[in-house]
């Protein structure tokens, strides 16, 4: 995407909020700064709402949007020659007027001053409140400021409402400059995964493997992870969110990988399931085929009109059968499901929102009805088997864990999955693992 293109997205996205919000303000603040410990700080990462609208990555920064004067303002750091030798350059407020397309700029510190001012006789104020009590505080701040006007004429806004369910649902549905961006990010993830599937060996670690897939994700411009990746052998694919990473690959054990680049704001989330040797054993791939024979009837679903539990009930029916065919589960096929006894090895759904965020925005329900897929959607795909060891668990199928994800996007005759990159038929696995493959 090139500067002119990005600039003039956000300018019609800001341009989009102004014309919802009508004679009302709305003020959205980027994440603050956290500090790690003593004078470190985490790596900064900018609130995904205000870089949607804002493009403008730096901390202690607010955007305001004044729908009766149509204009937008920004708040940020000014610029600090001694403090730039230290973090690195700023845009400082005239900068990054120029730089982003903002009507306005002013420094950060004069934010409390400038806003009882902006919200003075406004109908109503737009804004997130909940995530930060100083935040609140201070946004309640200005509304007193403005109420104790009252004497001299000066009215305060009437209503407050949450912006979270505006920019929530215009981020659901992504332009084709974010399906760009979010192409290059899958494809840098399946380049990483591939890589990580080739490195594998017994008697490695987890983390070694972690390494592999950093490596890659950096290499290729994504600095940084979407989510904390997974790399989990053995029973530790069981455990969902596992992510201590530290344990020792076994031979005849698989390793589970749930890892994806964030890339210029936008995530990718891809899990694939291989053997540490580079072979499926008798057990390992009759769960795999199940697995993939569950996304295959989940893919299947997503396409525009279908509701959003579809892919989910379609990979659920898939799953269970097999699971009444290993003797996990006892009973018909509907009851099964219709009990939920098929949740003691698959107990998440199939999917979510992806986007800016790694679980993005956007409702999945909304008054009684399930969301129905349009054009521009991202979701993920992502059945899974999860069978930790027991006494009434066959011994062959014990702590196998098994989850294969892709990114799909919602298209006008269905769907295309930008994650295909990365193997996952079993014979193209073990190809790849064994020196065969590409």
């Amino acid at each position: 995407m090139t500067q002119t293109n990005d600039l003039a997205q956000r300018r019609a996205r800001r341009q989009a909020v102004l014309a919802g919000i009508g004679d009302g303000v709305a003020v959205l603040a980027t994440s603050a700064e956290v500090v790690r410990n003593r004078d470190s700080h985490y790596p900064y990462r900018f609130d995904s709402h205000f870089h949607y609208l804002s493009g403008f990555a730096e901390p202690e920064a607010v955007l305001v949007l004044h729908g009766q004067s149509g204009r937008s303002i920004l708040f940020c750091r000014e610029k600090d020659p001694e403090r730039e030798i230290w973090d690195g350059r700023r845009y400082g407020p005239d900068a990054a007027r120029e730089a982003f397309g903002f009507d306005e700029a002013w420094p950060i510190a004069e934010l409390d001053r400038r806003m009882p001012d902006l919200l003075a006789d406004q109908s109503a104020l737009h804004v997130i409140l909940g995530d930060d009590p100083v935040w609140d505080r201070r946004v309640l701040g200005w509304l007193e400021a403005v109420r104790a006007q009252v004497r001299n004429g000066v009215s305060a806004p009437s209503a407050l409402h949450d912006l979270r369910k505006r920019l929530d649902a215009m981020r659901l549905v992504k332009d084709a400059s974010e399906l760009d961006v979010m192409q290059k990010a899958a494809d840098i993830s399946a380049l990483a995964h591939q890589r990580a599937m080739r490195a594998t060996r017994p008697g490695m670690h987890e983390y070694e493997i972690e390494a592999e897939l950093l490596y890659e994700f950096c290499r290729h411009g994504a600095r940084s992870v979407a989510y904390n990746s997974i790399v989990a052998g053995g029973a530790n694919a069981c455990i969902l969110h596992y992510v201590d990473n530290n344990a020792r690959l076994n031979d005849g054990d698989l390793l589970l990988i749930d890892a994806g680049c964030e890339l210029a704001g936008y995530a990718s989330d891809i899990t694939r399931t291989f053997p540490v040797n580079g072979r499926f054993d008798a057990a390992q791939r009759d769960v795999y085929a199940c697995v993939l024979a569950a996304q295959a009837a989940a893919l299947a679903c997503v396409k525009p009109g279908a509701s959003w539990p579809d892919p989910h009930d379609a990979a659920v029916r898939v799953l269970a059968q097999g699971m009444l065919d290993w003797g996990l589960v006892q009973g018909s096929l509907d009851g099964v499901i219709e009990s939920g006894a098929y949740k003691r090895f698959y107990m998440h759904r199939t999917g979510h929102w992806l986007g800016m965020d790694v679980h993005d925005v956007g409702d999945y329900r909304s008054g009684g009805q399930w969301q129905n897929l349009v054009p521009g959607m991202v979701l993920t795909v992502e059945p899974g088997c999860y069978i930790q060891a027991a006494d009434d668990v066959p011994p062959a199928f014990r702590n196998i864990g098994i989850r294969i994800e892709d990114d799909v996007v919602v298209t006008a005759d269905g769907h295309h999955v930008l994650t295909a990159g990365t193997p996952k038929q079993i014979v193209d696995i073990e190809q790849l693992m064994t020196g065969q493959g590409g």
